[in-house]
């Protein structure tokens, strides 16, 4: 029976025609199976050099890699060396033939090792059976990664031309095989950092647990959380300490196209700005005194998600240039690093500072405020949001009484002092209220002298007290107005509602649009002016 598979060019055998094709795909089907199925990836190449060795084409064999710097060649895998061959076994590039091999990216064959000056006989293979020399470069994305060598004995059974080839198709399938795995240790990297990242934050107790709010204002930006979210677009989000900006960001992630991509956060205050330069970019080893290896940063952590910085306004001038930077080139290096790292990263940042006025001071740079700026989010303080802080309210103290087993109900007097009090700290001190008291008060029914242990020392400075409900508010009116409506007939019980509507109209007008100031200037406390424009249909 003759062997059908055949490859132009190749010699056959004598007689039964069986060529050397056959016995070559043979044996390369056997070394990318060892490749394939070992989780040892050095282990699986030394296997696939015997397999060499035993079809009498090499007597000793060498696999070197080319170091981070691409200065040295060193031995990661061979056959048939002992350990102090092994030691020895580093070439610098252009040093000898192995070395000629990396530098040039061309095979190098030397035919009679004893009559060449490029055989360095570093190995001691002078006094073996070996008579030519072999080194193929290994070629990655045209950057050489490292060298396969081999010594060949007398009576190989192929011929130069064709054992060169057969050497190359060995080294690109250890030069595939080592790249799959070098893929697969990075991943695997990145996957402990992430993990490590979101166990650290999950350890760590979060400000909120949900988006609460029905108000209009809140209304109005998830309307556009919506329309934006699935794009690329930087976001910057816009509030007073406390409001929800963090929260904020998670929705834009979790609505965007990035949602099964890393979330990962910074605050850019809480870290010092020696520090805050390798939490953002990274750090090489060696790159400070306790950089001991190498640690990607929160850019790097996030490709192909999104990163948000909060308290973006913090940064010194030196990282506004290279955030600016990373904004326009996705691209930075690492801290004590000269690579450049390329990332695909949609950045939301959030601040409760004035970065308007920070840019005219020279404080904060103009192009980078412009940068972050494409989409501004600006999230209400709580003392506007007041159709949501009953909603809060209920939220949180249901949590809490869940969290510490617990049975409580408000009093209406206790309910409508929580909603009066302006609540200066937003969300979060609304939040730390909640469980202060469910964790200090009585099971039962909370009433309002309960409270005096949960508010601040100082709150009644906030609440004004209560108007009586059966004295309408008068609106302000001019004089002649005043004698036209006494010589006129009596008011009726919709003039007054219409009068009073219009006096909360141009209240709001006046304190643009805020309800406690509205409230105040008007004689009322902020339940009242709410209660108010929800009978009237009031919308800012």
């Amino acid at each position: 029976m003759h062997c059908t598979i055949k490859t132009p060019g190749l010699p056959e055998c004598a007689g039964c025609g069986l060529g050397f094709a056959y016995l070559e795909i043979e044996l390369l089907y056997q070394i990318a199976v060892g490749l394939g199925t070992s989780p040892d990836i050095f282990s699986a190449i030394e296997r696939g050099m015997k397999l060499l060795q035993q079809h009498a084409y090499i007597e000793r064999c060498a696999l070197f890699l080319a170091n981070p710097e691409k200065s040295e060649l060193e031995l990661k895998a061979s056959i048939n060396l002992t350990a102090q061959q092994r030691k020895i076994a580093t070439y610098r590039f252009g040093e000898g033939a192995t070395g000629l091999a990396a530098k040039s990216g061309e095979p190098v064959v030397i035919e009679n090792i004893h009559n060449n000056i490029n055989y360095l006989n570093k190995l001691g293979t002078i006094n073996s059976k070996a008579i030519s020399y072999i080194a193929i470069p290994l070629i990655k994305d045209e950057e050489v990664i490292g060298v396969f060598s081999a010594n060949v004995v007398k009576g190989c059974a192929l011929n130069f031309d064709d054992l060169v080839r057969m050497l190359t198709i060995v080294g690109s399938l250890f030069a595939g095989s080592l790249q799959l795995q070098q893929e697969l240790v990075k991943e695997k990297e990145t996957l402990n950092e992430l993990k490590s990242y979101y166990k650290a934050e999950v350890l760590n107790e979060h400000a909120f647990e949900n988006i609460v709010g029905r108000s209009t204002k809140m209304k109005q930006i998830f309307s556009l959380i919506d329309t934006v979210a699935p794009t690329d677009a930087t976001i910057l989000v816009r509030g007073e300490t406390g409001t929800g900006k963090e929260l904020i960001a998670t929705a834009v992630h979790n609505t965007s196209l990035r949602k099964n991509g890393p979330f990962i956060k910074l605050n850019c205050a809480a870290i010092s700005e020696t520090l805050l330069e390798s939490e953002l970019f990274g750090h090489e080893k060696g790159a400070f005194t306790d950089a001991r290896e190498m640690r990607k940063g929160r850019f790097e952590l996030a490709d192909g998600g999104t990163l948000f910085l909060d308290e973006i306004g913090d940064i010194s001038a030196n990282l506004q240039v290279k955030l600016l930077r990373i904004l326009q080139e996705q691209e930075f290096e690492r801290v004590g690093g000269s690579k450049t790292v390329k990332v695909n990263v949609r950045l939301v940042a959030a601040t409760n500072r004035n970065l308007e006025d920070m840019v005219k001071k020279g404080e904060f740079r103009e192009d980078l405020y412009y940068r972050l700026n494409v989409i501004p989010i600006n999230l209400p303080p709580l003392r506007e949001r007041y159709e949501d802080v009953k909603l809060l309210v209920e939220h949180y103290m249901k949590k809490f009484m869940k969290q510490h087993r617990k049975e409580m109900s408000l009093s209406k007097a206790s309910l409508e002092l929580l909603l009066d009090y302006p609540w200066p700290g937003n969300i979060r001190e609304l939040q730390n209220t909640m469980e202060r008291l469910v964790l200090i008060c009585p099971s039962g029914e909370v009433h309002p002298d309960m409270l005096n242990h949960v508010l601040p020392f100082n709150y009644q400075k906030y609440i004004r007290a209560p108007e009586p409900q059966s004295a309408p508010v008068e609106p302000v009116v001019s004089a002649p107005q005043r004698e036209e409506r006494t010589s006129a007939t009596p008011l009726t019980k919709n003039d007054m509602q219409e009068m009073e509507k219009e006096a909360i109209v141009q209240a709001l007008i006046e304190h643009r649009g805020i309800q406690t100031k509205a409230a105040r200037a008007l004689g009322m406390s902020a339940r009242q002016i709410g209660y108010k424009m929800k009978k009237f249909g009031i919308d800012l």
